[in-house]
């Protein structure tokens, strides 16, 4: 069959097929992602307002403002509001394909790493956390992922649980006019996939199932990071490992991205903003440092220990190891090396790499991963 993904190529169509119409009707989306995601672009682009009907617990974008789309070779958040109305059945949501409730939940257990990359954020004066989309996000989120089994069997309560979880993500990057309430690393990580147009035995890849990938491995950051006593921390030695000129650093995108034209460009433009000064990034380690007896044990609380994440993911049967989705130990590194330029926003991963821990951790990785 023929799959097709959130591009701005389709987007064109729509508004086409649209403003054909004499007498511009109802914009109605009846799906799950890409059908959301494409229509909410389309209506904003027209300026109209849309609904959407959802037919699976598959992900979070429903109720949220703005639209994952694939334009100009780079995943992008384009800016558009939230549905006016977004109706769910729940029986309908059961009795979709169970990769798509098993998707849901992997982009639901995302949050949970998500929140401690906000933490982080928050910490240093980056992002502040707003209190009532975190709220939204992470007040019920251990209810929602209680029950894995529950939700792979089909259970209509734990597929409306899911989808109350799911739903109310949307409603938190709604109320910040953000994804930072309900994406963290492991979502780059799938951004950075999507710009490759990941296919495993000839079908993409759902988003949920990339996340899920991404949440293992943001999660080993986090706790690799909490087996470090930052509060001991060579600052100096820090600064001097890792800062180079902007420059400098532009120089190094060719190496890291080879000729991915549209990766170099997105990294160019997201580092502008991101790259410290050397005094910056002196201040940035100093605050952490000072912080990190504090910290430490709430990011601990926030995140769920990586075997059980894994056993979780298993059980409700999302992909819980990089070859169940086609992704090599070496495409993972090179991955990870390229995903702390594509985003201005500060996470886990960019602590890892300021504070030089960055290859150590490939070694940890792969021994938890057994790759």
């Amino acid at each position: 069959g023929a799959y097709f993904h959130a591009e701005y190529k389709w987007i064109d169509e729509l508004r086409e097929a649209y403003l054909k119409e004499a007498d511009r009707p109802t914009i109605v989306a009846v799906g799950s992602g890409t059908i959301n995601d494409l229509c909410k672009r389309m209506a904003e682009e027209v300026g109209e307002r849309y609904v959407v009907i959802g037919t699976a617990a598959s992900m979070d974008g429903y109720t949220s403002f703005g639209a994952a789309i694939t334009k100009d070779g780079m995943k992008q958040t384009l800016s558009c509001k939230a549905p006016l109305g977004c109706l769910i059945d729940t029986e309908i949501a059961a009795a979709a394909p169970k990769e798509m409730a098993a998707s849901g939940y992997a982009d639901l257990i995302a949050k949970l790493p998500a929140g401690a990359d906000w933490m982080l954020a928050d910490l240093i004066g980056s992002e502040k956390i707003h209190p009532q989309a975190w709220d939204f996000v992470q007040k019920s989120l251990r209810k929602s992922l209680s029950n894995p089994a529950g939700v792979a069997a089909g259970d209509v309560d734990e597929i409306a649980g899911l989808c109350k979880g799911l739903i109310m993500s949307g409603f938190a990057m709604q109320a910040m006019g953000s994804s930072r309430p309900a994406s963290g690393t492991e979502h780059q990580i799938s951004h950075y996939w999507d710009m490759e147009d990941l296919c495993f035995n000839g079908q993409p890849v759902s988003h949920g199932f990339k996340v899920g990938i991404g949440t293992l491995v943001s999660t080993a950051i986090l706790e690799y990071l909490l087996e470090q006593d930052l509060s001991n921390l060579d600052i100096d030695a820090a600064v001097a490992h890792w800062w180079q000129s902007y420059d400098e650093l532009k120089a190094e995108f060719p190496k890291v991205y080879g000729s991915r034209g549209a990766h170099i460009r997105r990294a160019e433009i997201e580092m502008k903003t991101k790259y410290p000064t050397p005094e910056q990034l002196r201040e940035e380690l100093g605050v952490l440092k000072s912080a990190w007896n504090d910290i430490a044990p709430k990011l601990r609380m926030q995140i769920m220990p990586y075997a059980e994440v894994r056993e979780c993911l298993r059980i409700v049967g999302a992909p819980y190891s990089i070859e169940q989705i086609g992704i090599t130990p070496e495409r993972l590194f090179e991955t990870l090396r390229g995903v702390p330029y594509m985003r201005s926003r500060y996470f886990g991963l960019d602590l890892l790499c300021r504070i030089g821990k960055y290859y150590d951790f490939e070694v940890y990785l792969k021994q938890i991963m057994g790759i």
